[in-house]
């Protein structure tokens, strides 16, 4: 990358790889399926005339709301192997910081996007704010995952694989603090969501690194100055 630099090219780097990129996607739609019908289910707001047998409305939605559980229980889990078998901007020590650079580098990120700090921080992966930010998203997935199945299992058939999950109950409280952890959980990711697409486009735009493409094609494009920036990243990336 450093003799692309220093003639002042941009430097195409291969950053997301697709099982990175497959399950980005995968939690974008599920997490959005399940706060839909997670909302209905906790407050149906769909009113029909007749016999319930006739519309199967709460039945539906609830279908729904597993399957799109499934997607994303199967999807963090993969990611979450990931972080031991892919590239090494997927890795595990992305997401925890480890090393004195990173733990520093969360305090200049969020001084960045505080706007206290104007330049940029240039990694070529996940900065070190945005990947301590993951880690305890994926905390907040796994919570979901577990209340989740937790509150299944209450109303599964007996004997069922589901309804074996019923030891998960006392674990988060009982059925009412589960539920209670499931709700806040699901806000507390929603609103993540929305400081996550706020930061790309912010990074995105300083840093002209394609960042919002990058989920898309893998790649991102950083500038001279910010590939110089990055170098010294590199090393400890790998």
């Amino acid at each position: 990358m450093t003799a692309a630099s220093e003639q002042g090219h941009l430097d195409r780097v291969y950053v997301w790889e697709w099982p990175v990129r497959l399950a980005h996607w995968l939690l974008v739609g599920s997490i959005l399926l399940l706060a839909m019908t997670g909302l209905y289910i906790g407050h149906p707001f769909i009113s029909v005339q007749g016999e319930a047998t006739r519309h199967f409305v709460m039945g539906t939605i609830k279908s729904i709301h597993f399957w799109a559980a499934m997607v994303f229980t199967v999807t963090v889990i993969g990611r979450i192997l990931w972080m031991f078998a892919g590239n090494p901007y997927a890795r595990w020590h992305q997401f925890l910081p480890v090393s004195k650079k990173r733990i520093l580098g969360i305090f200049n990120t969020g001084m960045f996007y505080a706007f206290i700090k104007k330049e940029s921080p240039a990694f070529v992966g996940h900065n070190p704010l945005a990947g301590f930010a993951y880690t305890l998203l994926f905390g907040l997935c796994l919570l979901m995952i577990g209340t989740g199945f937790a509150m299944m299992s209450a109303s599964a058939s007996v004997g069922s694989m589901m309804s074996g999950l019923d030891f998960l109950v006392p674990l988060f409280g009982g059925l009412q603090m589960a539920r209670f952890l499931h709700h806040v959980a699901m806000w507390l990711i929603l609103g993540f969501a929305a400081h996550h697409v706020w930061a790309a486009f912010l990074i995105g735009t300083v840093e002209g690194s394609s960042l919002i493409d990058s989920i898309f094609t893998g790649y991102k494009v950083l500038s001279p100055d910010v590939a110089k920036r990055a170098e010294k990243h590199i090393e400890e990336d790998r």
